[in-house]
């Protein structure tokens, strides 16, 4: 999608924040600087500001400017945060941070969904499986349909908060799941573990369905330990998925 004038100018700017051009502690140039450099409006400026501090990045006040803010304060949930991480380089605390992440919410979500899951829902997972085994044996978008399989899950524990959460970590999930995938081999040993996390779902049993999803998770901690180890370069989310080719088995 092209970005408007706004959104160009937010993205800049956080790009230039997250890479290190303006370090935590430090002051982004006064506005008439930034409307030169950015050919753009004073109005415009302060409104990506305001998206910015929106975005925990910065802070404004009174006679201090605008100043970049700490790692910690930055809105980590935010998908432009992390799309801009990704372009500055995904760091193993960053990578860290997401496995253990995972570890902590989807297991508790899958045991909710399956207790809470309606037909719908299951209906809907099956599809999401179905895409991701349709991409491994015939080539194709597999991110896609493994991201709405573990959104979905989330979902489907009917819990707001937890679901609220499922948007915000799309952006987390799609950085796991394009490092996982750069393993050749790496989707196709997934697809059973996905199986067995939907199986049991089916078959409303909550504690295999979390020991499953435990074993799908540290799997992908492991493709990514091996992908980091390789020092490959590692995909940006901000580019199309990356598409599979067919499977010749």
């Amino acid at each position: 999608m092209i970005k408007n004038v706004h959104g160009n100018t937010v993205d800049r700017l956080g790009n230039d924040i997250v890479s290190g051009r303006y370090p935590p502690g430090s002051s982004i140039p006064p506005e008439p600087l930034l409307c030169e450099a950015l050919g753009v409006s004073r109005t415009v400026v302060r409104e990506a500001v305001k998206s910015l501090i929106a975005k925990g990045l910065v802070t404004s006040g009174p006679k201090v400017g605008t100043r970049v803010q700490p790692e910690e304060q930055w809105n980590w949930f935010d998908a432009d945060v992390i799309v801009w991480q990704t372009r500055a380089g995904l760091s193993v605390d960053f990578l860290q941070d997401l496995q253990d992440l995972r570890r902590v919410v989807e297991p508790a979500a899958v045991a909710l969904a399956a207790v809470r899951a309606t037909s719908e829902d299951i209906a809907d997972l099956e599809h999401a499986f179905g895409g991701m085994k349709q991409a491994i044996e015939q080539g194709g978008d597999y991110i896609t349909p493994d991201l709405r399989f573990h959104q979905g899950l989330i979902r489907s524990s009917h819990n707001r908060m937890l679901v609220q959460m499922s948007r915000a970590l799309g952006a987390l999930l799609r950085t796991s799941f394009e490092i996982s995938t750069i393993r050749p081999d790496g989707p196709a040993r997934s697809l059973p573990l996905h199986r067995a996390v939907l199986d049991a779902v089916i078959a409303r049993r909550p504690e295999r369905a979390q020991k499953a999803i435990l074993v799908l998770i540290d799997g992908a901690r492991k493709d990514i330990d091996q992908v980091l180890a390789s020092r490959r370069k590692l995909p940006r989310i901000s580019r199309p998925a990356t598409q599979l080719k067919a499977s010749t088995v």
